[in-house]
């Protein structure tokens, strides 16, 4: 049962949660559920509490941040459209950043802070045209850094300059901002396996297994190979684009079949 209305001890706790990660911006108790806002972040989160000791409870409207948590709902009636449960207070804490990353990349963060930032600059020449690219890039690398926790997908290594931003659909296949900006289109990997990735020489399977190209020597498939089972994730939406990469590395590898 929630603790209605909040005791102090509890609202404490509520508001120093939030405000460590983002959500800095109390907005009321409704039944024992306090709403927090962000200035950065999409979408209002909910926490309560049956009392000091837990459980603690999260609600969330967000729907892509949903979407990407997968994980286990709870039946019971409060606001958002998702409503989870944790024993601890240390659970929750642990998921909240993950929330907060999500929540400042999706949907269309990135999208809107492009749009913002070129919207008065010159797009006449190719010199022009190639800073608006790179205003993009550097906003679509941002928004990996949060989705992916600044970490390489297969590697998890977090030193940021041995990191890329890899496109799954490359910048100039992509025929509007909207793809070429979507965080789903795109993967944070350590620098050997984008150059790999970018040129189709690897690419996913729909479990994140990684396919080497018949192009790519022995040598150099030990040294893509992990040393540990590749553990991400990748959703629907990263699919979408896959399926385009997917593409460009099976015509690599006829090419490879027919030249032996």
């Amino acid at each position: 049962m929630i603790e209605t209305p909040q005791s102090f001890i509890v609202r404490q706790e509520c508001d120093k949660a939030t405000f460590q990660n983002g959500y800095r911006k109390p907005q009321g108790e409704t039944a024992g559920w306090v709403a927090y806002g962000s200035t950065t972040a999409h979408g209002t989160i909910h926490l309560a509490a049956s009392g000091p000791n837990g459980p603690w409870f999260l609600a969330l409207d967000h729907a892509g941040v949903i979407q990407e948590l997968n994980l286990s709902k709870l039946d019971m009636p409060g606001p958002g459209l998702a409503r989870y449960a944790f024993d601890t207070l240390g659970a929750l804490y642990k998921i909240l950043p993950r929330i907060y990353r999500l929540a400042v990349s999706l949907p269309d963060a990135p999208l809107l802070a492009f749009q913002a930032k070129v919207k008065d600059l010159p797009k006449t020449t190719e010199a022009e045209r190639l800073i608006v690219q790179r205003v993009g890039q550097d906003i679509f690398r941002a928004a990996l850094d949060n989705y992916w926790g600044g970490a390489c997908a297969i590697t998890g290594i977090t030193d940021r300059a041995l990191l890329r931003a890899s496109h799954i659909k490359r910048w100039a296949d992509c025929k509007t901002d909207e793809e070429r900006l979507d965080v789903h289109n795109g993967i944070l990997l350590a620098a050997h396996y984008d150059a790999a990735f970018d040129a189709a020489l690897i690419t996913f399977a729909k479990d994140a297994k990684l396919l080497y190209s018949l192009h790519l020597s022995s040598d150099a498939v030990a040294l893509l190979t992990p040393p540990a089972a590749i553990m991400f994730r990748l959703s629907d939406e990263h699919q979408r684009y896959l399926d385009h990469h997917r593409i460009r590395f099976a015509a690599l590898n006829d090419a490879a079949k027919a030249e032996k």
